[in-house]
Parts: structure tokens; sequence; C-alpha cells
């Protein structure tokens, strides 16, 4: 799809050639967690949140932080640029798995089980959302609510506190003419918007051109210019013109499916930290997904959130072959009866009860 997509940018194999050297380099990744302990990850948590932190500030960085369409994502490497957004992802989620079972007996308190896991997960989320990446910081803000909620944070808590984080977000969003035009023709369309509508509905044009069986391999008209960004974010509509809903399904369903397997890694995972890493991880890349789906058929306003595997994007794809690798590395060390552990405490642990 990336080679088809590339026609319209008259970029010939390049767009291939770097995401397949991304592909490479987030296989070795993937093998190394796959084959080593995720335990290992304990140590190491407070460090690598930190080093994300210092890689989102970097984006601010006269002439190494690259700007692209008024956002400030990227970082340039000379050699090619790199989003420190998606590193924070992941670094975010193992912290919480760690910091969560690390006092796990404190969760349901306020102190421990909301306020301080509040106060980095919102360093995180403010320097994603300063360097304007809208769609990253919604997505990061939802994996972690929902791990605090596995994790045994009481429902009085978690309440206020979302609504509170959906009132400052909206305010940032109102703030932004852009996002906030996006946002009142998705809730409202009216005659004269059709500039603010563009992007979706070619994209739905070319869903529906597609048909059942697709126009062909290489055949769509929707990406010669008609579909913005058809490579990245909307490339899920290169899919469907050209290879048709059938195919379009499959992607759906192979999502589907490693959501089921995530879950029942994280269910079957030998302690707390992997239950959490697993969830963390599933939730990332299903909430992903179905984001990224929900805006090129225009059932949420448009954000820029890639197609998880998919979608061009060297960072990306390596983050997410990462996440894939630690999967492994707990499925790996799962115990057979997660109801069956060696003593009563662990237990417990594997099997944690929702505190309302």
């Amino acid at each position: 799809m990336l080679l088809s997509a590339s026609v319209a940018h008259k970029a010939g194999s390049h767009l291939l050639t770097v995401q397949l050297v991304s592909f490479g380099l987030g296989m070795v990744v993937c093998l190394s967690l796959a084959l080593s302990d995720y335990r290992s990850l304990k140590k190491f948590s407070w460090v690598l949140l930190a080093f994300a932190a210092l890689l989102l500030l970097s984006v601010f960085i006269p002439h190494f932080g690259v700007v692209s369409h008024g956002a400030r994502r990227w970082i340039n490497l000379r050699i090619t640029t790199f989003q420190p957004s998606e590193f924070a992802k992941l670094a975010l989620i193992i912290t919480l798995a760690w910091y969560a079972e690390r006092f796990k007996r404190q969760m349901p308190g306020f102190i421990k089980g909301l306020l301080i896991p509040g106060a980095f997960i919102s360093v995180i989320l403010v320097l994603i959302l300063i360097g304007k990446d809208y769609g990253a910081t919604i997505l990061l803000a939802t994996v972690s609510g929902l791990m605090l909620l596995v994790a045994g944070v009481r429902w009085r808590f978690l309440i206020p506190t979302g609504i509170l984080v959906v009132a400052v977000f909206a305010a940032a969003i109102a703030m932004n003419p852009v996002r906030r035009a996006r946002v009142m023709v998705w809730f409202n369309p009216k005659p004269g918007q059709a500039a603010l509508e563009y992007q979706t509905k070619q994209s739905v044009i070319a869903f529906g051109s597609g048909g059942w069986k697709g126009v062909g391999l290489g055949e769509g008209r929707q990406k010669m210019g008609f579909v913005p960004e058809n490579h990245t974010d909307f490339i899920l509509s290169v899919i469907g013109e050209e290879l048709g809903l059938v195919a379009t399904l499959t992607v759906l369903t192979t999502f589907l499916v490693l959501l089921i397997c995530g879950i029942w890694i994280a269910f079957r995972a030998r302690d707390s930290f992997g239950m959490l890493l697993a969830f963390g991880i599933t939730s990332l890349i299903s909430l992903q997904a179905a984001i990224n789906v929900g805006v090129v058929t225009g059932a949420l306003p448009n954000k820029g959130l890639p197609l998880p595997f998919i979608s061009y994007g060297g960072s990306n794809l390596l983050i997410m072959l990462s996440c894939v690798g630690l999967l492994i590395s707990v499925a790996r060390r799962a115990v057979e009866n997660p109801f069956s552990a060696r003593d009563p405490e662990e237990a417990e642990d594997l099997v944690p009860s929702p505190v309302v």
C-alpha cells in the first residue's frame, strides 16, 4: 500500500524503502525484547520516563526540533526524523505498570493512587499537547486512565479527574482555531465548510469507490491528490478503494484478534507488572487503530494518528513492534492457571479486584 501511495507523491519506492529500514530495526528490537525478561524494565522505568520527557522538550530546540503543519512533533536526527511522543507512550505505560505494582496496596487511595501518578502523567501529556499533538494526547490520556482503573483506583477519584482533563483539553481545542473548526464541522456540518470537510469526504468517497473487491492494486484515484496524507493517517482509505471492503474488514479483524490476544496475555501474566504492561500496550494499539478508523470513516473529528503497523512513519512502526516484543515476553512467562499462583499474595496480584 505504501508503494501504491508513493505514486501520488512521485516518490517511487522511497517510502517503501524507508519503511523497510524502520521495519528491520523494529524487528531487531522486537525480538530482543521478546527474548528478554520484561521484569528487567522495572529497574529503568523512571529513567525511560525522564528520557522521554527530555526528548519531548528537545522538539523546542531551534534547528533540532522540526515544525510541520504548525506542530512541533519531531526531532531532526540528520539522516531521518524521530517523533518523541511515540517513545513517550511506551515509557509512560512501563512506568505506570511499575508504579501500580510497587504501590498496589495504596492504589485505592487518593494520594498514592491518583495524585502522584497523575502528576507524572500530566507532565508527559502537557509536553505532548504543547507540541500540538492533540491525537496522541487524547490517546495517551485514555490509556493512562484505563490502566489506573485496572490498577484499582476508585471510580469516585477517576470520574472527577476525567471530567477535569476533558475540560482542560476542550479549552485547548477552543483556543486553537484549526482544531476548533474541525470539531465544530464534525458536530454541525454546514454549507460553505467544504474545505474543512474535504479530507474526510474524499476518504469516504474512496471507500465507496472500492466496493466489495476494490478497483485493483495501484488503480486507486483518490490518492492522486484528492485524499491528503494518504500514505500516513489515511492509508486505510487507499486499502478500501484499491482492495475493497473485504481487505478493509480483514485489517479490522486482525486488530480485533490482536486485542483478544493482548487481553488473554494480560490475564495470564505472571505478576501485576506484566498484567498492567500487557493491558496498557494492548489498549494503546487497539485504541490508536480504533481512532484512526473512526477518523478516516468520518465517525470521529479529524486528528493525526497513524494506523498501527500500516501507515508510513518509522517512529510509530518502531514503537509498535517494540510493544509486540514486550507482549511476547509477558506471554512467554505466563502462568498456566492465573488462579493457582505459588502463594496467596501472588494470586491476589494476578487478578486485582476493582474497587468502586
